[in-house]
């Protein structure tokens, strides 16, 4: 998949992104096929890992015929961004907001996920051309937060992520999130130690149970 929006209304659709943090190299194939299998489409791979793009790219091979999407996140700076979009990331997502990150996403027709926290950063993402809003930590500030930030900026697309769980993932789908996104909530680093890919794929398919409840 190519297409920006078509790209963008598949993170939407799934309501989910898995961060894949930490992971090593030699498991993150079985690791990102598991989850797809539980039933996430949309896979974050962080950029600070070594050899992210090598990962990026492996993944996305495996994943080719499939309706994944895959993405990079703690994309700091614009060489960051440009490494893993050559690698194939079809989004990008951040902590924070910079500007160089988003106008290389722009240029390369990449969804952009900025990191943002208070509405000057809201508006300064969506100003320099952002596609969703990561509100982050979410866990800091709590679902209402979605409300508070849309208030004076609009209908802002808004991701929730840090310290959402299956437990608390309908509050901020109640409070009009488009998606949420999550770490070890959703990826079970237990069973991956063990290279128990059924582990980690009954995890994943419990998340994704769990967003399609709040949907419906």
């Amino acid at each position: 998949m190519t297409n920006k929006r078509a790209v963008q209304d598949k993170l939407v659709e799934s309501g989910v992104v898995a961060v894949l943090r930490g992971i090593d190299e030699d498991d993150i194939v079985p690791v990102a096929k598991a989850i797809h299998e539980g039933g996430v489409t949309a896979l974050e791979l962080t950029a600070d890992a070594k050899r992210c793009s090598e990962m990026i790219a492996a993944v996305d091979r495996e994943l080719a015929d499939t309706d994944a999407v895959i993405g990079a996140g703690t994309v700091m700076d614009a060489a960051a961004a440009r490494n893993v979009v050559e690698a194939g990331a079809e989004f990008v997502l951040a902590p924070n907001v910079n500007e160089e990150v988003l106008k290389v996403c722009n240029r390369a027709g990449v969804v952009s996920v900025p990191g943002v926290m208070t509405p000057t950063e809201a508006d300064r993402a969506m100003a320099a051309g952002a596609d969703i809003l990561k509100m982050f930590p979410a866990s800091t500030v709590g679902p209402g937060h979605i409300g508070a930030l849309q208030g004076p900026l609009g209908d802002v697309p808004i991701m929730p992520t840090g310290g959402v769980s299956a437990d608390n993932v309908a509050d901020y789908f109640e409070a009009d999130a488009v998606a949420v996104g999550a770490g070890s909530a959703l990826v079970n680093y237990e069973a991956i130690e063990e290279g128990d890919m059924d582990g980690v794929r009954e995890r994943a398919a419990d998340f994704v149970a769990a967003v399609e409840a709040a949907r419906e």
